[in-house]
Parts: C-alpha cells; sequence; structure tokens
C-alpha cells in the first residue's frame, strides 16, 4: 500500500521522467496505490483546462481515495510539526505535515520527490520508497 504525494504526481502527468515517476509507472498495476482527499484537491487545483481537470479526474478516480484529516490526526500533526520545531527543522507546510502524520499514524508507505518529508522520515519513522537516481 502506497500513497503517492502530489509532488510525483504533478510530474507524472507534466509527462516528466524522474525515478519517482518511473517507480510509480511500474508498480500501478501491481501494488495499491491510495490517492489522499487532501492531495486530490491540491493536484487538481493545478489543471487550467477543463478537459486536463477531467481527465487527471477520471485517472485518480480509478485507485482507492482515503480520508486523510480527522480530529486525531489534525492533533497529531500539530504535535509532529512541534517536535520537529523543537529540533530547528522547519516544516513549511502544513499539508505535508499532515500526510506525514497520516502515512506515519496509519503504517502506509509514501512515494514522493519533495524534501520536506526528509526530517518526518528521520525523526518520526516516516517509510518512505526510496528511488534509484
Amino acid at each position: 500500500m502506497i500513497l503517492v504525494d502530489s509532488s510525483v504526481w504533478i510530474d507524472y502527468f507534466n509527462g516528466i521522467a524522474t525515478p519517482e515517476t518511473d517507480y510509480l509507472d511500474r508498480i500501478l498495476e501491481d501494488q495499491l496505490i491510495l490517492v489522499g482527499d487532501i492531495m486530490l484537491a491540491e493536484m487538481l487545483q493545478g489543471f487550467r483546462k477543463d478537459e486536463d481537470f477531467e481527465t487527471a479526474r477520471q485517472s485518480l478516480a480509478t485507485f482507492q481515495t482515503v480520508e486523510m484529516l480527522n480530529p486525531g490526526l489534525a492533533v497529531q500533526s500539530a504535535r509532529n510539526f512541534r517536535s520537529l520545531h523543537k529540533d530547528v527543522i522547519t516544516v513549511r507546510k502544513t499539508i505535508d505535515c499532515l500526510i506525514a502524520t497520516y502515512c506515519i499514524e496509519n503504517g502506509v508507505t509514501l512515494l514522493h520527490s519533495d524534501r520536506d518529508f526528509e526530517p518526518f522520515e528521520a525523526r518520526l519513522g516516516l517509510s518512505v520508497v526510496h528511488c534509484e537516481t
């Protein structure tokens, strides 16, 4: 079970080949791919053309969409943010903190290409896919 971050989906939909998009392409048929609801909103809002929006929406609808936010996760996300902040690590985006916390709390592996997740892996036990470059 792998949650794919918007940083990978955006490159994938734009046809940008990266180690992460190549990995995604290889596992599409074999792995359970999760799409988070807050990530779905984040990704779809970036499409300029209606037809591109619809194509992406339909493509993403083929994967299991999970609800990522609830009061308990929000509180734990704030705890994780504060823990990293105490270690003088700046979490730049609340949404990344929520995504990382969801994965940590639910035992889900994250496929990403965003350095903001690195402290969550190093300090809080976030499981991530490491792709060969």
